[in-house]
This record gives structure tokens, C-alpha cells and sequence, in this order.
């Protein structure tokens, strides 16, 4: 994917932003997750603190004594992570078995009666526990002894958890990003979807199925689809107005070419031929451009301007040929049309006969005896071959060149095949020229090939080969 593309920036937006809240929520759910252990840890040691406090006492002696210990296995494992410890004001200590031989040292805080205090310590074994203690006064021959109770518990439990939970966390997170990935690649790939249609429609603009975007489009692009429109609106009419200033050059030209060829006329029956023919020579060219540019001003957005626009094509060439028939070089040869009557091709009815016209016109002026009109069977094409001399393969290359001339004869049709080409260039078509099996040359138009359907650019001619 083009890293211009909207598309990849808009997804790659919307996996960051994802990547970012999941970071964010995975954080502040395992925080959350570490809080609720702690609460529940915490509420743990108050029972056992509270069955420390119901079974205390002092003896007759004045000494501290527990009725029953806490119930829980772990208190009797030493060095198991879970401890309670009673001291008095006095010095006096029990102990769980699980402390073995150390004592917790706790911080020196004031403990209010009935008051319980929850705090992190260092605990046997560096270990990090979690204290909770509360403080009880008893009476010892009248007087008062202060009692101080404590139980702790080892935080790697809360670690412990707090890491399975962050692990099986990562996994859901995943998970959910990717699905949120692939949700945001869909959602944009909607959402851009009036930008493809859009596209399309362009598409269908060039190629002529359309005069304008489709106006049932989301109110965000309508205002781009409207300026589209308003521009090809445009464009057709400077192009409209193009092709009349051209009109009206060609057709003011007519009248001093006409002009022009009578003096050479005159000059001819004066005895001045030499002269005559120059002017006529002259004359001819400047037609010959005029003619070309009439029909580029009368193609040049005229493929456009119609929709399945569709010509059939036998009954062309037979009025085509009909004509050609009454000219000398027509009257000389035999023309063969061979196409099929079905045979239709993707062009204006008088473009195809600019088209048609000037590639018979050739053949039968370059021709033996015989003008053979077929077409490919694979694809729509007209194939339009003649008997004559042909051209060396060597040369067909420069042919295609734009400028070359290799009929220096002169006539008519010095420029046809630069009038071909442009014509079919409106319509996306092109022309291919090789030696035909019946010695001469053979022109074949047909769609440009290309990629997806869009034709490449052919090589243009510009010039009516000799054969």
C-alpha cells in the first residue's frame, strides 16, 4: 500500500489510538486488580486478627495466654508467609510457630483501642508482608495492661497474583486489538467507499458511459461531487466553444484555398506551370492540415460527449467502398468485404468513417489489384489489408514515428493516417500496422491493449506509409 495513502493513514491512526487505550486500560485494570487483592488480603488477616482478640488473655499470674490459636495450617509452617504475634506493655511476646524464632518488628505507632491499623513491614526472610494490628487493654491484679496484637502476610501472593492476571490480561488485550484492527480496517474501507465510487465515475467520464458523478452520494463529498460536475460542465463547454473558433478558422481558410488554386489555374493555362504546380502543392498541404484539424475539432470531446455510443460496421464499408469505387485508383482494384454482418464497433458513425475512409483511401491507392476488408474474430477490429509492394519490416517502426514519410508521391493522403490516429485516440482504440500475406501492407484498428482494461498509449503515425 502506497504510504500516501489515506486509507493506511486512517488505519494506522486508528491502530495507534488502539494500541494506546488498550495500554491504558490494561494498566488501570491490573492496578485495579492489585487493590482488590490487597482489600481482600486485608480482610483476611482481620479475621484471624479477630479470633486472636476472642482468645486472648491473662492467667493468674499476670501473663499472657491463648485460649486456641488460629485455625489456619499456615500459622504452624515456618517461614510459611502468614504470622500473628501478641505482645504486652510489659515485654512479655507470643508468637506464631511459622515466625520460628524471629519476632516482627512493627512500627512504633500510638494504637488506639478498638482501632485496627494496616501497614507493609519487613517480615522473616525479607520478606514484604502486610501487617494488621489493633491494640486490647486487660486488667492484671487491678491493673492495666496494654495488649498489642498483630498479624502479617506475605505480599508476593498479591505479586504473584497480580502478575497471573497481567499475563492472562495481555493475551485478552491482544486479542481485542486485533479484532478492533481488523473492525477499523473495515469501518474505513466503508467509510472511503464513496471515494472508489467516485473514482468510478470519473472513470466512467473518460470513457464516455457518463456525463457526470452520480449525485446520491454522503453529504460530505457533495459538495466535491457538484464542483466535478460543475467542471466537467465547464470543460465541455470551452471545448464546445474550441471546436467552433476551429470550425470557423477551417472553414474561413476554404475560401482563399479555393482562391488560391484558381490563380493556379490561370497560371497553368498561361503556360506557367512550374509555378502552378508549387501553388497547387501549397495549396494542398494547408487543405490537407485544414481537413485534419476539422476532424480533431469535431472528435476532441466528442467521444465524451456520448454514451454506448456503437457503429455497425458492414454497411459503412460498403458505402465507403461504394464510393471509392468511382475513383481512379478505386476503379482499378477489387475491394472484398469480408466482415460479418453482426460486427459492431464502440465509435461515432462519422468518426468511424473518417477512420475507415482514410485507411480504404490508402489501401487502394497503394494496391496491385485487390483491397481485402476482414476483422479478427477474437475482438472487435477492422483489418484492411492491400496486394501492393508493402513496406520492409525494417521500416514499420519508423513508420510510427511522428514526422517520418516514406511516400514521397505526395496526394490526398498525406496526413490520413495522423487523422486515424487522432480519432481513435479520442476513443481510447489504436493502430497497428504489419505486412499483410497478400504482399502489401495491413492496418488493424482495435481496443489499446492495456492493464485492468485501461488501454496503454499506442505509438502515433503521422504519415500515409508507401506500399
Amino acid at each position: 500500500m502506497n504510504r500516501h495513502s489515506l486509507r493506511l493513514r486512517l488505519v494506522a491512526g486508528g491502530i495507534v489510538a488502539i494500541l494506546i487505550a488498550l495500554a491504558i486500560a490494561g494498566g488501570a485494570l491490573v492496578v485495579v486488580f492489585q487493590r482488590h487483592v490487597s482489600r481482600t488480603l486485608a480482610q483476611d488477616l482481620d479475621v484471624h486478627l479477630k479470633q486472636l482478640l476472642a482468645n486472648i488473655d491473662l492467667d493468674a499470674q499476670g501473663k499472657l495466654v491463648l485460649a486456641q490459636t488460629p485455625v489456619d495450617p499456615r500459622f504452624a509452617d515456618p517461614l510459611s508467609g502468614l504470622y500473628w504475634q501478641v505482645s504486652d506493655d510489659r515485654g512479655q511476646l507470643l508468637r506464631s510457630r511459622s515466625l520460628w524464632d524471629s519476632a516482627m518488628k512493627l512500627p512504633a505507632d500510638r494504637l488506639i483501642p478498638g482501632e485496627t491499623h494496616q501497614h507493609e513491614a519487613d517480615g522473616p526472610g525479607g520478606q514484604r508482608v502486610l501487617v494488621a494490628e489493633r491494640a486490647v487493654t486487660l486488667s492484671a491484679e487491678g491493673k492495666p495492661v496494654v495488649v498489642r496484637l498483630a498479624v502479617a502476610e506475605d505480599l508476593a501472593r498479591v505479586t504473584a497474583a497480580t502478575s497471573a492476571f497481567a499475563k492472562d490480561l495481555s493475551i485478552a488485550l491482544v486479542l481485542l486489538g486485533s479484532v478492533l484492527a481488523l473492525a477499523t480496517w473495515v469501518q474505513v474501507g466503508v467509510g472511503l467507499h464513496p471515494l472508489v465510487a467516485l473514482r468510478r465515475g470519473v472513470a466512467d467520464i473518460r470513457a464516455g458511459r457518463s456525463r457526470h458523478l452520480p449525485s446520491s452520494v454522503p453529504s460530505e463529498v457533495q459538495p466535491l461531487v457538484e464542483e466535478v460536475n460543475a467542471l466537467v460542465d465547464a470543460q465541455e463547454a470551452e471545448i464546445e466553444r474550441s471546436r467552433g473558433r476551429a470550425a470557423d478558422l477551417a472553414h474561413g481558410l476554404k475560401t482563399p484555398l479555393a482562391a488560391l488554386a484558381a490563380d493556379a489555374s490561370r497560371l497553368r493555362e498561361r503556360g506557367e506551370r512550374e509555378i502552378a504546380r508549387d501553388i497547387e502543392a501549397v495549396g494542398e498541404a494547408m487543405g490537407r492540415h485544414v481537413d485534419r484539424e476539422l476532424a480533431r475539432a469535431r472528435v476532441r470531446g466528442h467521444a465524451r460527449g456520448k454514451v454506448a455510443i456503437s457503429t455497425v460496421v458492414r454497411p459503412l464499408v460498403e458505402s465507403i467502398v461504394a464510393t471509392m469505387s468511382r475513383t481512379p485508383d478505386g476503379m482499378r482494384v477489387a475491394f472484398e468485404n469480408l466482415l460479418r454482418d453482426d460486427l459492431t464497433i464502440p465509435l461515432d458513425r462519422t468518426d468511424l468513417a473518417e477512420v475507415l475512409g482514410n485507411l480504404i483511401e490508402n489501401a487502394a491507392r497503394h494496391a496491385a489489384d485487390r483491397v481485402r476488408i476482414t476483422s479478427d474474430d477474437g475482438q472487435p477490429s477492422v483489418v484492411v489489408e492491400d496486394d501492393g509492394e508493402g513496406i520492409d519490416p525494417a521500416h514499420l517502426s519508423r513508420v510510427l514515428e511522428r514526422g517520418v514519410r516514406l511516400d514521397q508521391r505526395g496526394g490526398a493522403a498525406g496526413l490520413g493516417l495522423a487523422i486515424v490516429q487522432d480519432v481513435l485516440d479520442a476513443y481510447g482504440w489504436g493502430l497497428e500496422l504489419s505486412s499483410s500475406e497478400l504482399g502489401g501492407l495491413k492496418a488493424v484498428i482495435a481496443v489499446r491493449p492495456g492493464v485492468s482494461g485501461r488501454p496503454s498509449r499506442p505509438a502515433k503515425v503521422s504519415v500515409a506509409p508507401s506500399a
